[in-house]
């Protein structure tokens, strides 16, 4: 094949390492920014310059043929040389711009995440920030993101983490609804409420606690069986449960903040701690790589900076 022919195909090439990566043609057009028509014809114009079949096709998804995956194999690197050579570049001049993909789970993203980034935003005009809101653990190297955020305790060996926060579990629940039930004393007290809480698989709904240094059990651990009409895995939907009056809720501190702040919840049981709901800690992650772009350097400063502090 003549060279000028190769060089013309080399986005092809890429276009094809993309489509492997995501797994389909909307996700690759949405990735590359383009119509999923493009794709599909950058890969036809690619299969027809090779002479071979490099897609299998289904209802669902594509994967490689084996030829298909030899080509991407053996260019994959170079096309991440050609992006860190790029990424340099750009960043030689100190200016933090460009597009950043982000990551983030549902109730963190709308109540803590969204309304910082005005100030993020005014200090680094020209980056730009696209934000994935979902409770599912992607897969941050293949979907495309340069960082996630992550309410876990489990960080993979393979991704630089960088700790975002502490955070901690609470009970709340509004003064009408204490008034009305009675305001819990002691966890065990909790078998008589309507509880709002966090579904785990199929196992019978119960709630740990810490006694605190006060009492005669200091330091060790009870659990308590909870019930109540409604269970959901979004905090913010618990948050927001709570505040209908429909019982007591147990939250990450981060989603009962804004409504212990603003007195429409009030905390229950506050010299308790709560064992085991959710994770302590929340983190920045991001795929390991030899080069990081400045964007997401800045980036990662001004959240550690915003939230170091926790949320109660």
């Amino acid at each position: 094949m003549p060279k000028v022919e190769v060089e013309r195909l080399w986005t092809h090439v890429h276009w094809l390492a993309i489509l492997e990566e995501q797994g389909t043609y909307t996700a690759a057009a949405i990735r590359l920014g383009v119509s999923k028509s493009a794709v599909s014809q950058r890969i036809v114009e690619l299969e027809k310059a090779t002479g071979l079949s490099l897609v299998q096709r289904t209802t669902r998804s594509v994967r490689l043929t084996d030829a298909g995956n030899a080509l991407v194999r053996d260019v994959r690197s170079a096309y991440e040389q050609i992006a860190r050579s790029f990424t340099d570049v750009r960043d030689s001049a100190g200016v933090a711009r460009g597009l950043l993909r982000l990551t983030a789970p549902v109730a963190f993203a709308r109540q803590q995440l969204v309304p910082v980034l005005a100030g993020f935003f005014s200090e680094y005009p020209e980056v730009r920030v696209q934000l994935d809101v979902s409770d599912q653990i992607s897969s941050i190297a293949s979907e495309g993101f340069d960082l996630a955020i992550r309410h876990s305790n489990q960080i993979p060996d393979t991704h630089v983490a960088w700790k975002l926060s502490p955070t901690r579990s609470v009970l709340v629940a509004t003064r009408s609804y204490l008034d009305a039930f009675g305001e819990p004393q002691h966890p065990e007290e909790l078998v008589d409420h309507k509880c709002l809480y966090y579904p785990r698989g199929s196992d019978t709904p119960a709630w740990a606690f810490e006694a605190p240094a006060t009492s005669p059990m200091a330091g060790k651990r009870l659990t308590v069986p909870v019930k109540g009409l409604f269970a959901t895995n979004n905090s913010e939907a618990l948050r927001d449960a709570a505040l209908t009056d429909l019982g007591i809720a147990l939250l990450p501190d981060f989603s009962a903040q804004a409504g212990l702040r603003n007195g429409t919840l009030v905390q229950v049981l506050p010299e308790w701690k709560s064992v085991g709901a959710f994770p302590e800690d929340i983190y920045l992650v991001r795929p390991y790589s030899t080069h990081v772009p400045r964007a997401v350097t800045v980036f990662v400063e001004y959240l550690r900076g915003q939230f170091a502090g926790g949320f109660m």
